[in-house]
């Protein structure tokens, strides 16, 4: 498979931009996505927070099966603060909220103690496409942020106005250099990382093949077929959805998509991608 390496000129501006306004402040929230957090966490983004309050956020999920509430303790446990939630859901935001307000209690007191009053400050950030936007709409009330289902939605940053503080959008950013191409790969899957530049034939594959490995059940019950190779299993999916070309070929290319979006929208069930032995040498 060839090496999946994405890092666009605009990422180098967006980090820059977000060191910048670092200074002002009180705390950072990183959203992860819940099928893939130690994926989706960008370790130079933890370095540039220093020492600012940090919150994460486990966001889809509904996506998720329940190997993701380990991933959640795993990154308790290291005294890091985080839940998980499904911001599609409007009964989330008061969990939300209630989170981001957490990681500032002690300077809050203190403010208070001190008699002043003040609209706290977060920055939002993560890799493309783990939901943001998303939350920073559920958070204030309205659509304040652009959201969409590919890596690159947002460019520039924007404050957004919520009930009782303010939130920076930022966005999404990627490591400068995937070290570790299985994070790189699953990073592909859920759609952080542009397909434009990807080859589909391999992403498609490698995902029916990751697949297999835990969700063989999954793969038969969509597609009539959960063992076999990886090919044979994209064979069945362009023969049970009619994707023909003429000749009676198989159009491999919409078979491809279709498995893609399938785990994408949730078609395939609740699953996570990562394990909890991804988490052992990140910190927090």
């Amino acid at each position: 498979m060839k090496k999946i390496q994405w890092y666009p000129g605009h990422m180098t501006k967006a980090m820059r931009m977000m060191e910048s306004s670092l200074s002002i402040v009180d705390g950072v929230v990183f959203i992860l996505d819940a099928r893939c957090p130690a994926s989706s966490f960008n370790f130079r983004l933890k370095k540039m927070a220093g020492s600012k309050p940090v919150l994460y956020i486990l966001n889809k999920s509904d996506l998720a099966d329940e190997r993701a509430d380990i991933l959640l303790k795993k990154i308790q446990a290291s005294g890091a603060e985080a839940i998980k939630c499904n911001a599609a859901k409007a009964s989330s935001k008061r969990d939300i909220a209630g989170a981001i307000a957490k990681i500032t209690e002690e300077k809050r007191a203190r403010a208070e103690a001190r008699g002043q009053t003040r609209v706290f400050r977060f920055m939002i950030a993560g890799v493309p496409n783990t939901g943001k936007s998303t939350i920073i709409n559920l958070l204030a009330g309205v659509k304040r942020a652009d959201t969409g289902n590919k890596a690159g939605v947002t460019r520039g940053k924007q404050w957004i106005s919520c009930d009782g503080f303010d939130l920076l959008d930022t966005p999404g950013t990627m490591p400068p250099d995937f070290t570790n191409q299985t994070f790189a790969r699953r990073l592909a899957y859920i759609g952080s990382i542009n397909d434009d530049i990807l080859d589909m034939d391999d992403i498609a594959l490698a995902l029916i093949e990751d697949l297999q490995a835990r969700y063989s059940s999954r793969l038969e019950e969509r597609y009539g077929k959960g063992d076999g190779t990886p090919l044979e299993i994209l064979d069945a999916v362009c023969r049970t959805r009619g994707f023909l070309l003429k000749g009676g070929e198989l159009d491999y290319d919409r078979g491809e998509r279709a498995v893609i979006d399938d785990f994408r929208k949730g078609r395939l069930g609740r699953i996570t991608l990562d394990f909890p032995e991804d988490m052992d040498n990140l910190k927090f």
